[in-house]
């Protein structure tokens, strides 16, 4: 496919795990990618591998979600290069156990809160004027944040990363109202568990695991139909909306003594 003519998606996170999924998926349609994570290596690795899959182009930024300059230069020369993407994945994103007791714990509070809540902001920041312009020229642009069940109910021991995908999960429905009038529609992905390398050091059972290309063409499902919000798989949406629900001293008795996360920032 020319790149002239290919879709163009920028999607951070992308060296391992959903996002290398994501663009496994989108480089075997001929888009055009461009792959921010932080390691340098792993991004060139990938980029190989995904011109063999048939990606029109693939663009590396190694950079960190959590420096806004380095993600608005990033944007500024894939736009450039190839135009204003159509896709925009902000997918990078951390989890750790954390205790507020522990102090040493809190510096691991702010890393997580930095990449899984600013990074989402500083990601989408520099494309969306161009996108806006892109929609006026008749594409269909998407920005899509990566929540997860997680945010439905606080986990323990999980403070921070309970906390800070709710507060994607909010960010993303305000934005979605930002952008309603300019015709960029926002998705918002709630995933459920996904057999990455995040999930793959967790000490405990995870119902209806998903393999990552799975995931990835479901995702994509829902990123071509501008949906709002979905939860995927389907069936932890349901046991989400059900703890949802529950009163506060049946969810403490059931949830106080779960698994904790493992201690990994």
């Amino acid at each position: 496919m020319p790149i002239a003519s290919a879709r163009r998606v920028f999607i951070t996170g992308a060296s391992s795990g959903i996002g290398n999924a994501l663009a496994r998926y989108y480089a075997a349609q001929g888009a055009v990618l461009g792959l921010a994570a932080r390691r340098a290596d792993e991004l060139q690795a990938q980029a190989e591998i995904l011109q063999g899959l048939g990606a029109a182009g693939v663009a590396c930024f190694p950079l960190d979600v959590a420096d806004s300059a380095a993600l608005r230069q990033a944007a500024g020369d894939f736009v450039a290069a190839y135009g204003a993407p159509d896709i925009v994945i902000a997918n990078a994103g951390v989890s750790s156990g954390t205790l507020t007791e522990c102090a040493e714990d809190l510096a691991a509070i702010k890393r997580i809160f930095d990449i899984n809540v600013f990074g989402m902001a500083a990601t989408f920041s520099p494309f969306i004027a161009p996108m806006q312009q892109s929609v006026k020229e008749g594409r269909a642009c998407r920005l899509v944040g990566i929540a997860s069940v997680a945010g439905i109910r606080g986990l323990p021991g999980a403070e921070a990363y309970s906390a800070s995908k709710a507060a994607v999960a909010i960010y993303l429905e305000s934005l979605r109202l930002e952008m309603r009038a300019s015709g960029i529609k926002v998705v918002t992905i709630a995933p459920g568990y996904i057999a990455t390398p995040m999930t793959a050091i967790n000490p405990y059972r995870m119902p209806f695991l998903l393999p990552a290309d799975e995931a990835a063409r479901r995702f994509a499902r829902v990123i071509d139909q501008g949906c709002s919000y979905a939860v995927i798989p389907w069936q932890m949406g349901v046991v989400a909306k059900g703890l949802r629900l529950l009163p506060n001293w049946l969810y403490d008795r059931l949830f106080a003594n779960a698994p904790r996360k493992p201690k990994i920032l």
